[in-house]
């Protein structure tokens, strides 16, 4: 039995060692197949099959336009308060907007940005006034993707974006029609990517050039940039075909002549987390109506008011005002800016954003038209300020409150700002605002936006253009006006209640 169990375990032994042999060949051959897989890794060039690839997919699929979709139901309660206590109001006012996107990048540093714009209310509308055939200008081309208006699609984005990454300095060239709605920090209640211009200043379509310059390359100051900004708002040309034979030449109006602006953002420090942005801006020939066409045309339109006859239509039609080039504008903005309050705060504080800005306007008459009421040149300010933190009752939703605050001669030009009740950045009074923003599917692909915005006016003329229609009246000389028959039942307060379902893809 010893004998047995002593061959036993010799033959134990002696099968352990050989496998064991056999463990230290396997994982030497291992070993050797690792060393090898390292320095194929090691040799390959893989810029250069990146290359070879992106050569095949431009030359098979991949050459071609990228599509985006964003679009938004909106359902508002719009009321206004008049002077006479009388209340404007509408419930349900439903649109949709649909907004498509496309992009192209033929090289590194060469892209094509457009979008197209579809902004109509829900079904035909009262005699057609959304078509802009009532007085109005819903359709004026600073605004025109902005209103709701009827269903044709037009271009709101169109330009190309040059990049050079090499010199001393970086920059950026770009012409067409660009981006300048919903600029910072507007875009924080839309729940945008910031455009380009301070939208406490400005915010309207235009069509333009830009060259931003990155400074923080040779500053050493994070985030540093410098933007030149050009612009024409209205061209001064005949229409083609005239009966002069002289198409698109300058009608030579000393009244009517092209709205150039200049201008430059400039933002001095940007670490991601605190920011500051400038901007300043000129323009020249700004537009509106003399003080003869505005009283000739409130003439006609209180007629039709109190007798809405064809004829009187009609008359007020044919006394529509003309535009004017009425004198130059300028103005500018500094805004204060947090991503994020603290370093380690916890998460409430991490996620909080919050900001405040000042901003000034100037009117410069000329060739004996008003400027906003007046023939002396006139300087107006407003401050805005907001908030946005986590709503906590949620997992993903944020909750913003806005305030701003605008002075009796304040003329921005932010007619393209989305708020149906007119531009609240644009009031000369005060203007609050509470909004919620709920991802419901994925990040942003499908949310829901809830606002309550409120306008209370201290003087009226906040969204006219820059002529004599632009003459602030206070509240109470507004109502002694109207109560002595010398004036219009203005609007003293405006509130907007929106509920708003918005797809992104």
């Amino acid at each position: 039995m010893s004998l047995i169990l002593a061959s036993l375990l010799t033959s134990g032994v002696v099968y352990a060692a050989d496998a064991q042999v056999d463990l230290a060949k396997e994982i030497e051959a291992l070993k050797a197949e690792l060393n090898e897989l390292k320095a194929t890794v090691k040799n390959s060039n893989f810029d250069g099959m990146q290359r070879e690839l992106s050569a095949i997919k431009k030359a098979t699929y991949g050459d071609n336009l990228k599509f985006s979709a964003d679009y938004r139901y909106t359902i508002d309660s719009i009321e206004y308060k008049h002077i006479s206590g009388k209340k404007s109001k509408n419930d349900d006012f439903m649109s949709n907007r649909l907004i498509l996107g496309m992009k192209y990048a033929p090289t590194d540093d060469l892209s094509f940005i457009g979008e197209l714009s579809y902004n109509k209310a829900f079904g035909d509308t009262d005699n057609h006034a959304q078509s802009n055939t009532q007085p109005g200008y819903a359709n004026f081309d600073w605004v025109t993707n902005e209103n709701a208006t009827d269903n044709t699609v037009k271009v709101k984005q169109a330009y190309f974006l040059y990049k050079n990454d090499n010199d001393t300095i970086p920059y950026t060239a770009s012409v067409g029609r660009r981006p300048s709605v919903n600029g910072y920090p507007l875009n924080l209640r839309e729940n945008d990517q910031a455009a380009s211009p301070n939208s406490h200043l400005i915010n309207v379509e235009f069509d333009g050039a830009s060259f931003k310059f990155d400074l923080d390359k040779i500053t050493d100051i994070s985030g540093m940039y410098f933007k030149i900004c050009l612009g024409r708002g209205l061209t001064n040309a005949k229409q083609r075909f005239s009966m002069d034979g002289t198409d698109y030449a300058q009608n030579n109006r000393e009244d009517s002549k092209h709205v150039d602006m200049y201008g430059f953002v400039f933002v001095p420090y940007d670490d991601g987390q605190y920011h500051v942005l400038t901007n300043f801006a000129w323009a020249k020939d700004m537009i509106g109506y003399d003080q003869a066409g505005m009283n000739a045309y409130q003439g006609a339109y209180m007629a039709w008011m109190m007798a809405p006859t064809s004829s009187n239509y009609y008359d007020m039609i044919y006394k529509t005002p003309q535009f004017k080039s009425v004198g130059d504008w300028n103005g500018g903005a500094i805004t204060l800016g947090a991503d994020g309050i603290g370093e380690d705060w916890g998460d409430f504080m991490d996620e909080t954003k919050a900001f405040v800005s000042w901003a000034f306007t100037k009117t410069k008459p000329q060739n004996g038209y008003t400027m906003l009421g007046s023939t002396e040149s006139q300087t107006g300010h407003s401050w805005y300020a907001g908030i946005q933190v986590p709503a906590l009752v949620t997992e993903k939703g944020r909750i913003g409150v806005e305030w701003n605050k605008g002075s009796k001669y304040w003329r921005p030009v932010t007619y393209g700002e989305d708020t149906v009740i007119g531009s609240k950045l644009a009031a000369r009074g005060t203007a609050w605002e509470v909004y919620y923003i709920q991802p419901l599917i994925g990040k942003d692909t499908l949310t829901m936006d809830l606002r309550f915005t409120q306008i209370k006016y201290d003087y009226t003329g906040s969204n006219a253009f820059f002529g004599y229609e632009g003459m602030p009246l206070s509240i109470d000389e507004a109502k002694a006006a109207y109560a002595a028959g010398m004036g219009s039942d203005v609007v003293e307060k405006a509130s907007d209640i929106r509920v708003a379902f918005r797809y992104r893809y």
